[in-house]
């Protein structure tokens, strides 16, 4: 019998590989491009990302035990998927439009969905919103830092 944690596993990884849909010109192009002096931490980013995406992987888990199978269980794992979109999404949209505007607004939606998904799942499990705390700290830091390489690049805005 699959477990559960298998198959949300293997939809958030499905998910994440929309994001390893670059194209080598395009990562050069964001490569060249000014960064706020205070970056200094950019080579831990992947991991970063990686810890988030697994904590809220972890949040769904919980959140599917809660419940399994309703209407509302089935709901909130749509939320998960849709956040996680707007998580690997970044990279590909800012690449392909070659827009750090674009980024930043995409970042910003998944905030706002991070927050919502936050508060629904509270209710339902502090452990799972917990797990969700490290996106709802690092997606802000990502989308500013994204809205200041505007600033420094405003060719590439």
């Amino acid at each position: 019998m699959i477990k559960s944690w298998m198959v949300i596993g293997g939809v958030a990884f499905l998910i994440a590989f929309v994001s390893g849909i670059l194209r080598p010109r395009d990562v050069k192009w964001f490569a060249r491009l000014q960064r706020p002096r205070w970056l200094t931490f950019e080579a831990l980013i992947p991991v970063i990302w990686t810890v988030v995406l697994i904590c809220g992987a972890w949040s769904a888990y919980i959140v599917w035990e809660r419940d399994p199978g309703s209407s509302k269980t089935w709901l909130l794992m749509g939320t998960y998927a849709l956040l996680e979109l707007a998580i690997v999404l970044y990279s590909p949209v800012t690449l392909w439009l070659r827009s750090l505007n674009a980024g930043t607004i995409v970042g910003g939606i998944g905030v706002v969905i991070g927050l919502i998904l936050a508060f629904v799942v509270w209710p339902l499990s502090g452990w799972a919103a917990l797990l969700l705390v490290p996106y709802l700290i690092w997606s802000p830091i990502g989308t500013y830092t994204t809205w200041e390489m505007a600033k420094l690049n405003p060719e590439s805005a």
